[in-house]
């Protein structure tokens, strides 16, 4: 199995977790700058202030990687919460970690729109598998992470199933066998939900709203 990546931290200002991977990484991702299915170089998790209101993303995320010095094509993610207390768990070969955030909860069916609020929390996933995944699998992976994360959120009382800003990633080595499957009974379906539950889990009690 291939080792998984601890992030780095750094300061451009402001706090920013950098995943550098060192070998061919694919990925699925739901974040907002490069996002989608492919493969990528480097993760950030970027710590922003509240109220934060930028919508050119790519320029902000671009400015970010250059002074980073990260080459090539990567994933970013946002969040007010502090970056610094990132919560890890692992379940038997995958590694989640996940700033968590719920300020501002909803309930992803609600009849009443509201528009994203910059002073909404957010939870960002990002999870690393041993494993590759068939494209069937990957977007397995992310219902079954999302699944775990709304069960911890339940758990914890939160009034809904997320916020609407909420992001995730899953990673893995390109070189990797593909599995098939990556619901919440596959083997590795499993695991990534384990692991994502025990992450988020540890990251709501350090905040209170």
């Amino acid at each position: 199995m291939s080792a998984a990546l601890e992030p780095a931290v750094a300061s451009v200002p402001g706090d920013v977790l950098i995943w550098r991977f060192d070998r061919p990484t694919e990925a699925i991702s739901s974040a907002s700058v490069n996002g989608g299915a492919g493969r990528i170089d480097w993760i950030l998790n970027v710590g922003v202030e509240r109220g934060y209101a930028r919508t050119d993303l790519d320029e902000h995320a671009a400015g970010i990687a250059s002074k980073l010095g990260l080459a090539g094509r990567g994933t970013a993610l946002f969040t007010a919460v502090d970056v610094r207390g990132v919560c890890r768990a692992e379940c038997d070969g995958v590694v989640v970690h996940a700033t968590v955030g719920v300020s501002g909860p909803t309930w992803a069916a609600d009849s009443e729109f509201v528009p994203e609020s910059s002073e909404a929390g957010t939870i960002n996933v990002i999870v690393q598998l041993p494993v590759g995944l068939d494209p069937g699998a990957a977007v397995n992976a992310t219902m079954t992470a999302t699944e775990a994360k709304v069960q911890a959120l339940t758990e914890h009382g939160v009034d809904g199933t997320g916020t609407a800003t909420d992001a995730i990633v899953v990673a893995w080595p390109a070189a990797a066998p593909q599995e098939r499957f990556g619901g919440p009974r596959s083997v590795w379906g499993q695991r990534l939900a384990l692991a994502v539950h025990s992450a988020v889990q540890s990251g709501l009690p350090q905040q209170s709203t």
